[in-house]
């Protein structure tokens, strides 16, 4: 293949690189500069304009749009350019200008084809989608979807017609009010693509599209009819009511709104489009939006905070087989590192290796994967492979006695270059780490449960840990697929240390009277997934009163008495685990009785202020480097409600001074434990949301 070089659209590009083969096939490379992998931010677009008029002017056989990034085929739209708009009109040219360019390759008139492998997702598949047809390497890399919603908005670049064009209003709707992506055999099924190939012929098959021009897919005739007049004000009642259940408008404005547009245009015609581009230029206004924006940049500040480690990783020991200890050792096979899990109990062992099988069953589909990640995992109830481990997790009982007399058994086995963490989550590190011959290569991993589905570690660092032991804590967090948080020995840390005095205070209005389903509707019409009450439930009353009373103790501050919980845990109600404890549970839910009646007035800021007064201690006293990293802390550790963009956010946007003044009038009447932290003044002076400039307790 060779580029024709009085062709205008060869000329030297920064972003794309325009080539014309011997049988006049054109093929459009995405190659963002300086990059590993493809956004289409406004400069590509621009180019990418280029070309395609250049194309326009001398169309060829036909064009592949392929990408020539290792990583995928293009991620979307450049995020950081939303966070400059300023305001509904800018918004709505930057959306317009991206539509007149995707118009423009759906407008050519030869056939083209979308050559895709691992991701294409956003206006990377809006793109896709403006092609007749798509090829896809059919790996387990490859991730197709429009996860816009999860931004606070929804596709712009035509994605919200091109879609139920395609595919038809149900399957459409659910890649779009989900985020959620689809996997190679699914998009075959949905007809995303057209085609899936091995990796070396994806050229191949891109060029047979070409020369065969089959049909292009679209939608099947009841699909089409779902979409009609007649049938719409149906289909909208049943995905509204679809959404009622999950989502509340006023905290998610966007898949309401993806609705609102597919029942008033049917997904066709030029005021579909036009309509897409307003509706997305007012989402990019709200407060959501703007919140989850800064939520996505934050995951990826954390995902940037490790860098690739220089010693090896692959090997894990886990001593723990209970819920914790087995579930990370499960995890941890499933990302590809080989695994031993040692305990004591033979029983536990055997029973955390058959949960394990469960997850690696239901995560991984392709043929022999399940297998093959199972082999990673091994029961080693005497620990005979602790001097072969690259990382030692210990994931045992929560005593430092218990601890400590392990670390000393286990340390002098390791080898020299091991890791060694544990997944305490209220010890100090440095009271765990006083026995050890080397203390500096002990850190804190403090997974959450469940670890499969919670995104943060915790990476904890105690007096002694050397900058060389943080770093490999934070590569294997990746290597894991999760988000490191790093922090400073403390008290619970960050994200314990701020849900005690929430759930202690649920505790309080329950035993004041206040039902507890009131007090969990509370929660949950503020934004959080799931109320306090329940959440202790899950946890277990007997582990939230003993952390609660470490983290107090720690911190030098009354055990707050707590009647209501002591005797539930008396009488064996511990919550989930046992089948009852504030409600009865049943295959894994709470039972609710109805619930009467009006919660206080002052109940949702008694909950959500004093958890926003212990994030500002946490700011004060360095926990965490910054006020971003408590709000990631927050929203990926405890579900805080993302829309409100973390605790420290949402003080900010209430404002310092009204939320201190309340404070104030909760600490005169229910007392002491609500007055306002003295670092309020260190978040009032911090400006921006990006931070006080707190020092880097891993870098530090």
């Amino acid at each position: 293949m060779s580029a024709n070089p009085s062709d205008p659209g060869s000329a030297a590009t920064v972003n794309w690189r325009l080539e014309r083969d011997n049988d006049g096939i054109a093929w459009l490379w995405a190659d963002k500069a300086d990059a590993s992998a493809n956004v289409l931010s406004s400069e590509v677009l621009r180019e990418l304009d280029r070309h395609l008029q250049a194309l326009q002017d001398t169309p060829p056989r036909g064009l592949v749009v392929i990408s020539a990034k290792k990583s995928g085929f293009i991620a979307g739209a450049d995020i950081k350019e939303f966070t400059r708009l300023t305001g509904e009109e800018a918004g709505y040219r930057l959306i317009h200008a991206g539509q007149a360019v995707l118009e423009r390759l759906a407008a050519l008139p030869c056939p083209t084809v979308a050559a895709l492998h691992g991701f294409a997702l956003g206006g990377g598949l809006e793109l896709a989608l403006a092609c007749r047809y798509r090829v896809a390497v059919g790996d387990e890399r490859l991730t197709l979807g429009l996860p816009e919603v999860q931004l606070g908005i929804h596709p712009g670049f035509g994605g919200t017609v091109r879609s139920v064009q395609l595919l038809g209003v149900r399957a459409a709707m659910q890649l779009m009010l989900t985020g959620k992506p689809v996997r190679a055999e699914r998009a075959l099924r949905l007809g995303l693509v057209d085609r899936l190939v091995a990796a070396e012929d994806l050229r191949a098959a891109a060029r047979r599209l070409i020369e065969e021009q089959p049909a292009a897919h679209r939608a099947s005739l009841l699909a089409r009819l779902a979409s009609s007049a007649v049938a719409r004000p149906f289909v909208q009642s049943s995905l509204n009511a679809q959404l009622t259940a999950k989502v509340r408008r006023e905290h998610y404005p966007a898949p309401y709104a993806i609705v609102e547009l597919w029942s008033r245009y049917g997904g066709r015609g030029p005021g579909a489009f036009e309509g897409e581009a307003r509706s997305i230029a007012r989402l990019f206004t709200t407060d959501t939006a703007r919140n989850l924006i800064r939520v996505f940049l934050l995951q990826d500040r954390l995902k940037g905070l490790a860098g690739k480690s220089r010693v090896p990783l692959e090997r894990l020991h886990v001593v723990g087989a209970g819920v914790m200890g087995g579930d990370i050792a499960a995890w941890a096979a499933l990302r590809g590192c080989r695994v031993t899990l040692q305990d004591s109990d033979a029983g536990r062992i055997e029973t955390a290796l058959a949960r394990a099988q469960e997850l690696l069953t239901r995560r991984l589909r392709a043929p022999g994967q399940a297998a093959a990640a199972a082999e990673r995992l091994s029961a080693d109830p005497q620990g005979a492979a602790v001097g072969e481990a690259d990382v030692l997790i210990e994931a045992i009982t929560e005593s430092l006695e218990a601890k400590r007399a392990l670390f000393a058994a286990l340390e002098p086995r390791l080898n020299s270059g091991a890791l060694l963490a544990t997944n305490t989550s209220s010890i100090d590190i440095g009271l765990l780490g006083a026995g050890l011959a080397h203390p500096e290569r002990l850190v804190g991993l403090h997974f959450f449960n469940p670890v499969a589905q919670m995104p943060l570690v915790e990476i904890v660092a105690g007096p002694s840990s050397s900058p060389e032991a943080l770093e490999r804590a934070l590569a294997l967090a990746r290597r894991l697929d999760k988000l490191p948080l790093p922090c400073r020995s403390a008290p619970g840390f960050v994200v314990n240390r701020v849900l005690m005095p929430y759930l202690q205070e649920a505790m309080l209005a329950a035993a004041e009277g206040v039902a507890p389903g009131l007090i969990d509707a509370t929660a949950v019409e503020f934004g959080m997934p799931m109320g306090p009450i329940e959440l202790t439930d899950v946890v277990g009353l007997d582990v939230a009163e003993h952390v609660g009373t470490i983290v107090a103790q720690g911190l030098a501050r009354p055990i707050p008495d707590l009647g209501i919980l002591r005797e539930r845990i008396e009488r064996g109600q511990l919550g989930r685990k046992s089948g009852e404890g504030f409600y009865r549970w049943r295959d894994g839910q709470p039972v609710r009785a109805p619930v009467s009646g009006s919660a206080p007035a002052d109940l949702a800021d008694r909950l959500m202020l004093i958890l926003v007064n212990e994030c500002v201690a946490c700011l004060r006293e360095g926990v965490a480097a910054d006020a971003d990293l408590i709000d990631a802390g927050m929203i990926f550790g405890a579900g805080f409600a993302p829309f409100r963009g973390g605790p420290l956010t949402y003080a900010r946007s209430r404002g310092v001074a009204s939320v201190v003044e309340r404070l104030e009038s909760l600490a005169s009447r229910y007392g002491e434990r609500f007055q306002p932290d003295a670092g309020w003044a260190l978040l009032a002076g911090a400006g921006s949301p990006a931070g006080t400039g707190t020092p880097d307790p891993v870098k530090s």
